[in-house]
């Protein structure tokens, strides 16, 4: 196995800290060197064990970052978009050019909260010890973007066995909008773990519908943690397409802290070769009437894995919940592999709640009937394959974005159809 106990003098390589500052960063290094890289033993990465993983893809993890030099950014042409680049983690580039500039901050991230607060997960204490890199974006009260927002996360072609840890924090004023897409570019052709902690809060009345995509198919190993804070009258959309990483652990927490706040998030994606994919959410209904909708569409070919864990909490005082989850998943061939598990914790008796999870191969009418009508076995599966996904992509309402998604979709498929 893979020794991964971290010296704290990799936090003085970092920078120079507050005495505050230090202490906090040694507690949290000490949490994760007490615990190491979650196993399977851990409930939360039961189907995802990372130990196991990381010991089996990497000789060492090196704590150095990558250069940081500006690499050529192939900036999206299908839409017009404000954007940020974010380099190995750092704030390197933006451009608000459709925007009022006073309406927004963006400044490189420092760290204010030093709580005590023992984490749960290992790697955001890991996070909390060693980050060093990401951003701060604030949109002022009553601004809602007239362009689409987006973020660039470029990885450079010298990352090898890199562990790269960033913090970011996002906060949208009262009554205000943003929409914004996390674009992942990665050139490196070798193993390396990125992992984010990002904060994100709605004040009231506010909007933010956010897309999380892949630019291509890449060796990357990537944690997210996000902590999603929703006012009372908050909107919050975010639609997930996590294809592409070969392993990707998506750990996303919603807290519902003021009435009439929802939440929408789904997630559509297509598995091959020995691809691993998690998104584990946990929705927290904290006061009366709102609403949270999930849907998990995945598929997967070869020996790929996917895992849905999806928790819904609701308080006592939260009655009138409407909260829906739903995860589906259709399985290519027997060596791929998918794992669901559901979970309801209800307080309040004055709710609508329901979750379901179902699993299978394509249907063999479905399949029979396109071919009757001229069309290949690999032709029909691929079009059931995107009929399936394209309902999560639908859903999105600008129809750029949606015919830049689906250009993306398609072309792992084709991809795919054309390897088999």
């Amino acid at each position: 196995m893979l020794d991964l106990k971290i010296h704290s003098n990799e936090i003085d390589k970092i920078g120079k800290f507050s005495k505050e500052e230090k202490d906090y960063r040694i507690k949290n290094l000490n949490y994760f060197n007490d615990i190491g890289l979650p196993n399977k033993k851990d409930e939360d990465w039961k189907f995802s064990d990372l130990n196991a993983i990381v010991s089996k893809n990497f000789k060492k993890l090196n704590l150095k970052l990558g250069k940081s030099d500006n690499p050529k950014i192939n900036f999206i042409k299908e839409f017009e978009h404000n954007y940020i680049v974010i380099i190995n983690g750092k704030l390197t580039a933006s451009d608000f050019k459709y925007e009022e500039k006073n309406k927004i901050d963006l400044k490189p991230f420092t760290n204010e909260d030093y709580s005590n607060k023992k984490e749960n997960n290992p790697l955001v204490n890991l996070n909390h010890a060693l980050s060093h890199e990401g951003f701060f974006l604030e949109v002022k009260e009553n601004y809602k973007f007239n362009k689409v927002l987006v973020i660039y996360y470029f990885y450079t072609d010298d990352l090898d066995e890199n562990l790269l840890n960033s913090k970011n924090k996002i906060k949208i004023g009262n009554n205000s909008e943003i929409h914004f897409v996390d674009f992942i570019v990665n050139e490196s052709k070798r193993n390396f773990f990125n992992n984010i902690y990002e904060e994100i809060i709605l004040e009231e009345s506010s909007t933010l519908k956010n897309i999380y995509l892949q630019n291509d198919k890449s060796p990357g190993y990537f944690h997210k943690y996000t902590k999603n804070k929703l006012s009372s009258g908050s909107n919050l959309s975010s639609f997930i397409f996590p294809t592409g990483l070969k392993f990707n652990k998506l750990d996303l927490e919603f807290d519902l802290e003021g009435e009439n706040s929802v939440c929408n998030i789904q997630s559509a994606a297509f598995l091959n070769e020995y691809d691993h994919q998690e998104v584990k959410t946990r929705v927290n209904h904290l006061y009366p009437n709102c609403k949270s909708y999930q849907k998990v569409k995945n598929v997967l070919n070869d020996n790929s894995k996917g895992v849905y864990q999806g928790k819904i909490f609701v308080k006592d005082v939260a009655q009138k919940t409407d909260a829906y989850q739903l995860s589906k998943a259709v399985l290519l061939n027997e060596r791929s592999e998918f794992n669901s598990k559901p979970e309801l914790e209800i307080y309040a008796d004055d709710v609508k709640c329901s979750h379901g999870s179902t699993s299978g191969s394509l249907d063999k009418d479905s399949i029979y009937y396109l071919m009757t009508r001229g069309l290949s076995k690999k032709e029909s599966t691929k079009l059931l394959v995107e009929s399936f996904l394209n309902e999560i992509i639908e859903s999105i309402k600008s129809s750029s974005l949606r015919n830049f998604i689906k250009t993306k979709l398609e072309n792992q498929l084709k991809n795919e159809h054309k390897k088999h």
